[in-house]
């Protein structure tokens, strides 16, 4: 009887340093995470809003609001389930449990502990909001306007599918007959009201000033040239 409880005590023990280790890995404090990211590689996550985005976010975070579910999963499908996702909030509540829903789709996802709140008063470095990238209507009118055909990219650095946009973007940059222009979404909040881009990225053509095509999302090399070919 007794080895009997010897047994399921020390099973019970291993059972408990497993849970322990396991969940060390799935959290991370401050000093250990900034190591972490700092690694080739890496993705960062930051799952609070925009406006909290814009007080101040860590170096290539990427951005997609856990509030907000339907952009939430829009985004983060767009990650790369072979590399790590380090993801970060305010306080480390969202941002964990944000953590746990990526681990249930298959992702490697650790959780920074304190959050920003935290990574501030230890006084970490963070990248704070800028007018760079900022477009007056009367350019965007004045390049939209310009005569065949111009798209304009509605994008993003924080935007996941944006970044998986670029390689594409890059190969119709290449392609005659057609300018591409990039609106940062982030910085022009202003012309993304004007134009009714409710996600990013978004891609608008314009022919000889007229808007003639659009689409949300993921776009092909292929799709493009169709598109194009129709309009030239």
């Amino acid at each position: 009887m007794m080895q009997k409880l010897s047994t399921i005590f020390s099973l019970l023990f291993l059972v408990t340093i497993q849970h322990v280790s396991c969940q060390q890995q799935q959290a991370l404090g401050i000093d250990e995470f900034q190591t972490k990211i700092s690694e080739k590689g890496v993705q960062i996550l930051d799952v609070r809003t925009m406006g909290e985005y814009n007080s101040g976010f860590l170096t290539n975070a990427l951005q997609a609001d856990w509030n907000n579910q339907t952009q939430f999963n829009d985004r983060t499908q767009h990650l790369d389930k072979t590399r790590p996702v380090y993801v970060y909030c305010a306080s480390g509540v969202r941002s964990a449990a944000a953590a746990a829903a990526l681990r249930d789709k298959g992702f490697t996802a650790i959780n920074m502990e304190g959050g920003m709140n935290a990574w501030k008063r230890a006084g970490k470095p963070v990248q704070g909001a800028t007018n760079e990238g900022k477009i007056s209507a009367a350019d965007y009118q004045k390049f939209s306007g310009t005569r065949g055909l111009v798209l304009v990219d509605f994008g993003a650095a924080w935007c996941p599918p944006c970044k998986k946009m670029e390689p594409v973007v890059a190969e119709v940059k290449k392609m005659s007959g057609v300018t591409v222009r990039y609106v940062d979404g982030g910085a022009n909040a202003d012309l993304l009201n004007v134009y009714q881009v409710d996600a990013l990225p978004t891609f608008i053509l314009y022919k000889d000033g007229k808007e003639v095509w659009r689409k949300q999302g993921i776009v092909s090399l292929e799709e493009f040239e169709k598109v194009f070919k129709s309009h030239a």
